[in-house]
């Protein structure tokens, strides 16, 4: 390469860095082989509420044996809640699954480790989390950690340090029913999935993840479905990548099917409705304009969305040049299928250019797209029809100008901007944040 590109390709490395939020303080990893014993009973409700005997919800779990139930009525809890163990196995935490924003973790004016998470769940298998609001938090809403099994639903999250809705090192587990914004990383996250011989799917469906950088990553995610679910207003809507900084790279086998991916403008380097945190190097992750990037990954499986209204790119995959040394053999693109996606909304909601790939890789394809407008490269040679076992042809030309997109300093240099569909079942598009967009909405 000459050195203008490597330049390019170094900044953008940085730039495409996951967000790490010094202030967070991690469980370690640990090894979620095997499953914990499903509890036999009997079970007991505990009743949490300014008229009941626990005042706190961590008061209700700390007593909580395997398999009850923790009840929370309506009010706002100021605190952080920790479900940790096998001992607390099969717990449901549950408050008002009509209403999630009527029962309330509340983060602020929560001092020290409490502040970090609204409920953090570390190795207790298949707890659920069913009708609360968590806001404010330094880290996340919601963490799921070296689980096997886990049922988020029926949550909000609303103006987090990292992640709405994050599992990290677990299997098997769902995330439904739920909406997530203004997460100064991702709405919803699901990373450092263990491989498995026999995989264990997680799920992750009717959710609503906007207004933050993205609406939905994942660093070396694996098996997860995503379905039936709407990703709009972020800077990107979903990021499924391959990194060193996290164990078990590249993200492989994911499906997103029958999605909405939309209106991702969200310029995030200007103005923000959260906290912005440096990250590990010093900067902001991500594009912003761009619907869905695949960084790396192998057999993933993107079909059925429909993606429209993104002012750089549509769908857009690169390999994952993030990774280390040690990690090489990861990086490269392979058996990923875009395939019977609509682009642009009949025409009335147009993406900036819907579909970049810089070829690479073997065996990616793309087929039975509608409503394509604008490619790039314009011939299609990087862009086999599906099914495909062969060797993509790569252009590095095409690579560093895509890249140029990303480290240029003014960040909607490169968009191409169309007219939006009016629709009323969302919030306005967003481009700019400022306090007037959350008075309008």
């Amino acid at each position: 390469m000459q050195l203008k590109t490597v330049l390019a390709v170094a900044t953008a490395t940085a730039l495409l860095a996951p967000v790490t939020a010094a202030a967070q303080q991690y469980p370690a990893p640990g090894n979620p082989k095997g499953t914990q014993k499903k509890p036999r009973g009997p079970f007991k409700t505990l009743k949490v509420g300014k008229r009941q005997r626990y005042k706190t919800i961590q008061a209700a779990v700390t007593k909580a044996r395997p398999g009850d139930t923790v009840k929370v009525a309506n009010g706002t809890y100021r605190e952080g809640v920790v479900v940790r163990g096998a001992g607390k196995r099969y717990v449901k935490l549950v408050g008002n699954r009509q209403q999630p924003e009527r029962v309330v973790i509340e983060a602020r004016g929560v001092k020290g480790a409490g502040a970090q998470n609204g409920v953090l769940v570390n190795g207790a298998d298949n707890v659920t989390i069913d009708g609360f609001k968590a806001q404010h938090q330094k880290g996340n809403g919601f963490f799921l950690a070296n689980v096997n099994g886990y049922l988020a639903t029926n949550l909000l999250a609303e103006r987090t340090g990292a992640y709405g809705i994050y599992a990290f090192n677990s299997t098997g587990g769902e995330m439904s029913d739920s909406e997530a914004f203004y997460a100064n990383d991702g709405s919803f996250y699901i990373g450092q999935t263990p491989p498995q011989d026999k995989p264990r799917r997680s799920i992750v469906s009717n959710v609503d993840g906007w207004g933050s950088v993205a609406g939905f990553t994942g660093t070396n995610m694996r098996y997860v479905t995503i379905t039936k679910s709407r990703f709009y207003n972020n800077g990107i809507g979903i990021v499924p990548n391959s990194l060193s900084s996290e164990k078990f790279p590249p993200e492989e086998d994911n499906v997103i099917r029958d999605n909405e991916i939309f209106w991702n403008n969200f310029n995030y380097y200007g103005r923000t409705p959260f906290a912005k945190r440096k990250t590990a190097t010093g900067d902001i992750p991500f594009p912003t304009g761009v619907g869905v990037l695949f960084l790396g990954g192998r057999r993933n499986l993107l079909e059925g969305n429909r993606i429209f209204g993104n002012h750089l790119v549509g769908v857009t995959a690169l390999e994952a040049l993030t990774l280390s040394e040690k990690d090489a053999a990861a990086k490269a693109l392979e058996g990923n299928q875009v395939r019977n996606n609509a682009f642009g909304l009949n025409g009335t909601d147009r993406n900036g250019r819907d579909i970049v790939f810089e070829g690479g890789g073997q065996g990616n394809c793309f087929s039975g797209n509608t409503g394509v407008e604008s490619v790039f490269p314009a011939d299609r040679s990087t862009m086999p029809e599906c099914p495909s076992t062969g060797p993509n042809v790569f252009l590095e030309a095409l690579r560093a100008e895509a890249l140029g997109w990303v480290t240029q300093g003014n960040k909607e240099a490169s968009w191409i901007k169309h007219p939006h569909a009016a629709r009323s079942d969302v919030n306005p598009p967003l481009e700019h944040w400022s306090p007037a967009y959350d008075k309008a909405r």
